[in-house]
């Protein structure tokens, strides 16, 4: 653990600030140059700094090369572009989109609730929470599931129980947990999807086939781990024995 004091690492933070600012290519340019770096005072990178043009482009990379003289000496510039290749790779933040169910206006940009829960589904690597007061048909969204299963995605499925909702995911691998409120006199009521810590779907849509095209439902996909992740340690603490709020089915 780092004594009191001790200043926070500011690489990995401006690593991630360019890649929030630079497309892909651009940064595929910044790693062809760090690969073959001898340090943060090589030349060829000293160089290639000098040529941005862009405002505060050079001033970004310089502070990345104050860093790594700083924090990272030992770190060789292979390393460095590994990092950076890290970085890139992991979820963006994006702003949150409208998505909706029914008729759709022309002068709103939306997107489907169907298309949009799959998507969804399709991203999540290591974990999916999904939270739904009604289940009926949606076979394409059950299928994704367990698609995500097969790929070693653990699933959580929180469902009102009243609603015989856990029928429609009859099909699903024994590996799927599914929970039901504990003895509370509320519902399960809301409506969710989550995959991994980066992205959720949140509106008023159940995962039935009439809610996903039909109705007229309203929902929004949020793409910020700094909100999504929030919404995940709340449904982990619901689903904590000892809060006594969820329990498996």
């Amino acid at each position: 653990m780092a004594r009191s004091g001790t200043p926070p690492h500011r690489l990995p933070g401006l690593l991630a600030t360019l890649c929030e600012r630079l497309p892909d290519e651009r940064l595929a340019s910044v790693r062809q140059v760090l690969e073959t770096a001898a340090g943060p005072d090589d030349m060829a990178v000293s160089r290639f700094i000098a040529d941005q043009t862009a405002a505060g482009l050079a001033q970004q990379l310089l502070e990345i090369m104050r860093a790594w003289r700083t924090e990272a000496p030992a770190l060789t510039g292979a390393g460095l572009a590994l990092a950076l290749a890290t970085a890139q790779s992991s979820p963006r933040p994006g702003p949150p989109q409208v998505v909706v169910s029914g008729p759709m206006s022309a002068s709103v940009p939306a997107r489907l609730t169907s298309g949009v829960v799959v998507e969804v589904i399709r991203s999540a690597t290591t974990s999916l929470l999904i939270a739904s007061f009604a289940a009926h048909g949606a076979r394409d969204v059950v299928g994704e599931i367990a698609r995500a299963v097969d790929r070693g995605v653990h699933v959580d499925l929180l469902l009102e129980e009243s609603t015989q909702a856990t029928a429609a995911f009859a099909a699903l691998p024994r590996g799927v947990r599914i929970w039901h409120r504990a003895g509370a006199a509320g519902v399960l009521h809301a409506k969710l999807i989550v995959a991994d810590r980066h992205t959720a779907l949140l509106g008023s849509a159940n995962l039935t086939d009439r809610a996903l095209s039909d109705n007229i439902e309203l929902g929004v996909v949020l793409r910020d781990p700094k909100l999504v992740e929030p919404l995940i340690e709340h449904f982990r603490w619901l689903l904590a024995p000892e809060n006594n709020v969820m329990r498996r089915a």
